[in-house]
């Protein structure tokens, strides 16, 4: 039994040692570093950085965001469906073709409303 969960205890074990090898490393390994005036300036590309530091974004760039990840978020469904379309039958693409149209709705939705204008 514990056969079958070896390649897993493995990965994990593995990724474990990893991460407290480089957390551990740069702990010992890395320099100090000295924290100067100019060090501590804010940094764009290699650039001064111009405008106000704690200037507020606009709401429009939050809700562009969060509709990118939700439409994004449906290729993660449509990967696994598209490898196992032939298994899945009718029952597999008529529940596919419901769940695209409900984004479909959405998207329709959310374009009426404007929210994928950018300029207003």
């Amino acid at each position: 039994m514990i056969a079958a969960y070896a390649p897993i205890i493995l990965i994990i074990a593995i990724a474990t040692l990893l991460a407290s090898a480089f957390f551990f490393g740069h702990r010992f390994l890395g320099g100090k570093a000295k924290f100067s005036e100019e060090r501590m300036q804010p940094f764009e590309s290699g650039s001064e950085s111009s405008g106000a530091r704690h200037t507020k974004l606009s709401v429009k760039f939050y809700l562009t965001a969060i509709l990118f990840v939700v439409f994004d978020i449906e290729v993660v469904f449509l990967y696994p469906w598209a490898v196992r379309f032939r298994d899945l039958g009718w029952n597999g693409l008529f529940t596919m073709v419901g769940f695209l149209v409900v984004l479909v709705v959405g998207l329709i939705y959310v374009w009426k409303k404007g929210a994928l204008e950018w300029e207003s």
